[in-house]
């Protein structure tokens, strides 16, 4: 991702135009919106002194309740679309005559129109990519000049989950001189990796549009900010494609993902400084082998990857750096290693975070193509726009050392015919075009070479398949010579905290693509978080992972899904909401099968012990234990054993069948003999306090938007979690920070997401809260019928 400085320091003989260079100002406060519609509201004069005033990023669907007849549906979300204004005031001084000054959306869901004092810029269609208007030739210096944008989400269905609606990502405003760096056309790579040399390849062009004699100057800086490596050279035309070596360079990985600095100043004969970008890049080399899978710097490393939607659960689609650093981390702290975008390209933040904390990312860009999956989708616009759609992301997101795969559709229906392979060798083509650095897959589900026609084009560099456990030998033999990962996998189904009586094989729900619905589900909309449901093409957590495990050949996993998201809410009609796929609930609270993937991928000591502890005298319970780093575990009830028991090579778990007895359920590991962990489950007494958990520091990436996570939890009065009985929840903030969103986990809770108003589920909820601007310290109060609760608020890092 590029880093802009935003303010340089030059010498006071040089001319104004110069001595500014470029400035990139955040433009996401003080917008008026309306979710009215008309086309006076893009007139300079028009007075909107009446609408409601927004801070960006903003989403403007996320706030109503969940509603059964929002044309969306239950899979899009439950939630309402429509079409929305925004306006926002400005001036421009008479000294920045000269200059150019530019609008960089980074995304708007979805059809989006851009006027500067009435004058129409035009129209932007694909809801997920950033995009970027000049307003230079309409700007009124010294006097108000206003940006009118009106969003357009108002044909549904035309997502196959929650797509947000608005100006959903960060907006700037963009000076430079008229001599610049071209951002798009910049492309950094590394061809060279070894262990006493590294070499940095910058391909990029001038704006310079008198061919004015200048010069531009490379500097390396390590993570320190030292200069490790410069250069200069004279500009002899306006295309660059140079070289600069670095001494014994440091290796980018998911352990160490150390990122050096590319600077570039364009500068005169003088010296001066005419235009800088900063970007940040990684020596590493990556690979996919038919036989070794994934190999990252010359080393075999298995894909440990999720899948993750755009949406941040309580705050919608309006993308925050903090509350995605919590996604990332988490996932991270379960030994994830990869994230794939699923199904449409990110923010560009986002990939900021996975260069920053070692996480690859499979980026992809469309979930359709010419055939449709919803009636007002992107396949109404794929024809005139998906070339120019799939240049932009390719250009927008190829500086991300984190990025490994370029993927150009999920699922695409033109696998059944030939168009799918004119499509795909059209699209490869223009991918490598732009990047020859990085593969070219797709996500696809049709395993017989001779039907696949996506395949038969024979231009994708890695085949990813979707689900298709049982056929992964089969898919070897079939797609010969082509390395192959697992792009999407089980579909499981879980509610945080339910456990249903165990069945000892895997419940589908629904059943086939018969059903639409499962038949036989809870009344209450939940689904047991044994790991033994899934939807009807899925199967269950430890079933995919273990197929992909025992095969060397297959690159990775990507698990369908990391965190559960707002729509999609298989398998239960209205008034269920969300998906039960996540790992981790909507919430951001893990479900029991997170602690399975930390214990089979990371070298943590794990031991988790499930389910509660809280049945009735008659109960036999089937009780689960994940660890690892262990020869076996054993379970006491009351401090008698109830037999060792250990996990296999087809079973990532130990397991008993245990008749209820109020008390304490331990579970011990041991290691050489030894006990080295032990995990205890107890009977709770009625809920009689409220326990706080503060999440910030962590989670903090200097923004001024960075994120307060309140977790509470119902204790009874010997501080045992009390998951049988729930209360509401009041959040009350003090004058210096404000509530943002609450949530529980539970998939068909129908209040809406930014209420202060709260039930927990199964004995816990979340608040997400931000401090307002310059405030200092705070609190916030948690209000219910056990009494109030203070929560401290620390000093944003």
């Amino acid at each position: 991702m590029i880093r802009i400085f935003y303010a340089f320091i030059f010498f006071l003989s040089i001319s104004q135009v110069y001595a500014q260079g470029r400035k990139v100002q955040d433009f996401n406060a003080g917008w008026q919106f309306t979710l009215n519609d008309s086309l006076q509201f893009r007139h300079v004069d028009f007075n909107a002194n009446d609408w409601k005033e927004v801070t960006l990023p903003h989403d403007w669907s996320i706030a109503f309740d969940f509603g059964a007849d929002f044309p969306a549906g239950n899979a899009g979300g439950a939630l309402p679309g429509g079409i929305g204004w925004y306006r926002k005031e400005f001036q421009v001084a008479t000294t920045e005559k000269g200059k150019n000054l530019s609008i960089d959306f980074g995304g708007a869901y979805r059809y989006t129109e851009v006027w500067i004092n009435g004058q129409y810029l035009g129209k932007h269609i694909n809801g997920y990519l950033s995009f970027r208007y000049d307003l230079t030739p309409y700007l009124r210096y010294g006097a108000k000049n206003v940006i009118a944008v009106r969003v357009d989400n108002s044909l549904q269905p035309n997502s196959r989950w929650y797509s947000g609606s608005g100006i959903y990502r960060d907006v700037h405003l963009v000076w430079t001189n008229p001599i610049y760096v071209e951002q798009d056309e910049t492309f950094i790579t590394t061809p060279l990796v070894a262990e006493d040399k590294g070499i940095i390849r910058v391909r990029t062009q001038i704006h310079n549009p008198n061919n004015k004699g200048l010069f531009l100057q490379y500097r390396v800086l390590d993570n320190q900010g030292k200069v490790v490596a410069q250069k200069k050279t004279a500009l002899k035309r306006n295309t660059v494609d140079e070289q600069i070596a670095v001494s014994s360079p440091q290796l980018w990985d998911v352990v160490s993902p150390y990122l050096y600095t590319v600077a570039l100043s364009v500068q005169d004969d003088k010296g001066v400084t005419i235009d800088h970008l900063d970007y940040r890049t990684g020596f590493r080399t990556i690979a996919f082998d038919i036989d070794k899978g994934f190999v990252l710097n010359g080393k075999p490393l298995k894909l440990l990857g999720v899948c993750l939607h755009h949406d941040l659960g309580a705050l919608g689609a309006a993308f925050n750096k903090s509350a995605a650093k919590r996604q990332l981390l988490m996932m991270k702290d379960m030994g994830a290693n990869a994230i794939r975008t699923a199904h449409n390209p990110p923010a560009t933040e986002l990939l900021d975070l996975c260069d920053e904390l070692g996480l690859l990312v499979y980026d992809e860009a469309y979930d359709m193509w010419q055939k449709r999956k919803n009636k007002f989708d992107y396949h109404l616009d794929f024809k005139e726009h998906h070339i120019a759609d799939l240049k932009a992301f390719i250009k927008r997101d190829r500086n991300h050392p984190s990025v490994i795969l370029w993927s150009i559709g999920n699922e695409i229906r033109e696998q059944f015919d030939s168009t799918g392979t004119v499509l795909t060798q059209e699209m490869s083509s223009v991918v490598k075009h732009l990047d020859d650095t990085r593969p070219v897959t797709a996500a696809l589900t049709e395993t017989n070479f001779d039907k696949n026609f996506i395949a038969q084009a024979k231009t994708l560099d890695v085949l990813g398949f979707n689900y298709k456990y049982e056929d992964y030998d089969k898919l070897r033999k079939e797609f010969v010579g082509v390395p192959l990962i697992a792009s999407e996998t089980t579909s499981g189904l879980q509610t945080r905290g339910v456990y249903d009586a165990l069945h000892d094989t895997i419940q589908f729900w629904p059943a086939s693509s018969k059903d639409k619905f499962v038949t036989t589900g809870n009344a209450d909309f939940t689904v047991s978080a044994y790991d033994n449901v899934a939807a009807y093409w899925g199967t269950s957590h430890e079933r995919a992972w273990l197929e992909v495990k025992k095969r060397d050949f297959m690159g990775g996993i990507f698990v369908w899904t990391g965190f559960d998201y707002l729509g999609e809410p298989v398998p239960y009609p209205f008034p269920a909401r969300s998906s039960y796929y996540g790992i981790v609930d909507l919430a951001g609270i893990p479900k029991d099968v997170y602690y399975m993937y930390q214990s089979e991928w990371t070298d943590k000591e794990v031991l988790h012990l499930l389910p509660h502890w809280n049945w009735k005298a008659k109960d036999v319970i089937d009780v689960w234990a994940y660890y690892n780093q262990a020869d076996e575990v054993e379970l006491f009830l009351n401090g008698r054993s109830l037999g060792k028991a250990t996990k296999t090579n087809e079973c990532l778990h130990a397991s008993w069948k245990v008749p209820f007895e109020s008390g304490e359920l331990k579970v011990v590991k041991y290691r050489g003999g030894k006990v080295v962990q032990e995990c205890i489950q107890r009977t709770a007494g009625q809920a009689s306090h409220l326990r706080t958990q503060v999440d910030h520091e962590r989670f903090a990436t200097g923004d001024k938007r960075d994120l307060y996570f309140v977790t509470v939890e119902l204790l009874d009065a010997k501080g045992v979690p009390v998951v049988q009985e729930d209360v509401e929840l009041t959040f009350v903030a003090d004058g210096n920070h404000e509530i943002l969103g609450t949530d529980n986990g539970f998939q068909a809770d129908l209040r809406g997401l930014t209420n202060h108003k709260r039930q927990t589920f199964k004995g816990k909820a979340v608040a997400v809260v931000q401090k307002k601007e310059l405030a200092k310290g705070g609190y916030i109060r948690v209000l219910s019928a056990l009494g109030e609760t203070k929560v401290e608020l620390p000093e944003a890092k």
